[in-house]
């Protein structure tokens, strides 16, 4: 609370540097499931996410403008946030990919057919993906939902908020809580032998 720009410089400095390991588990994986196009896959992996967090911020942040609000983001600000993603996060995603594409490819302890497995069509209700991203929304946020009451609180109110440290383990308890739902969800969906996990590995804990 001292120095109110800390903790954001800290994670804009560790978001940019962590673009070397995403472009390294994106090649990976692009070489584990044979993608052809490699360099659509390692810009999609270093535009997708800071690109639609940047069109909403930028248009918050417009709307801010034309109100001259206090609370709007100076163009030079700006200016030095793009500068990190293009001249810094950008290429080291294509490093860390260039690195990942010189590695072998994932050995799988099974091998996979080249014929799909027949999915049965009346499935359960609860086997289906609304109902994994319903119960698997609700554990995780029931986990963090009394942090952050406070932290809204904080904000709206115009407080300062001092549990950072508290803050940090409600973090680390939701991330490994989304992780064992995921797990077990997928295990749960594989039992029935549906092998369609990719995305509802992602949909069951981002539901939260």
């Amino acid at each position: 609370p001292a120095n109110r720009g800390a903790l954001l410089t800290a994670v804009l400095v560790s978001y940019v540097l962590m673009g070397v390991p995403a472009g390294f588990v994106s090649a990976r994986y692009c070489k584990l499931v044979k993608e052809q196009n490699h360099f659509k896959a390692t810009l999609l992996t270093a535009i997708m996410l800071p690109g639609v967090i940047s069109i909403t911020f930028f248009s918050v942040n417009a709307i801010a403008w034309t109100h001259k609000s206090s609370s709007a983001v100076p163009f030079g600000t700006l200016v030095v946030l793009m500068l990190l993603w293009f001249c810094i996060s950008l290429p080291l995603v294509f490093f860390g990919a260039y690195l990942g594409y010189s590695r072998d490819v994932i050995s799988v302890p099974i091998t996979p057919s080249a014929l799909p497995r027949e999915i049965k069509a009346n499935q359960e209700w609860y086997l289906k993906t609304w109902a994994a991203m319903l119960f698997g929304g609700i554990l995780p946020f029931g986990a963090v939902f009394v942090e952050m009451y406070f932290i809204l609180s904080s904000i709206w109110q115009h407080r300062f908020y001092y549990m950072f440290g508290f803050l940090l383990l409600v973090f680390v308890m939701l991330v490994v809580t989304c992780a064992e739902v995921s797990i077990v969800l997928c295990y749960v969906q594989l039992c029935a032998e549906d092998y369609r996990w990719w995305w509802r590995s992602f949909l069951s804990s981002g539901s939260t």
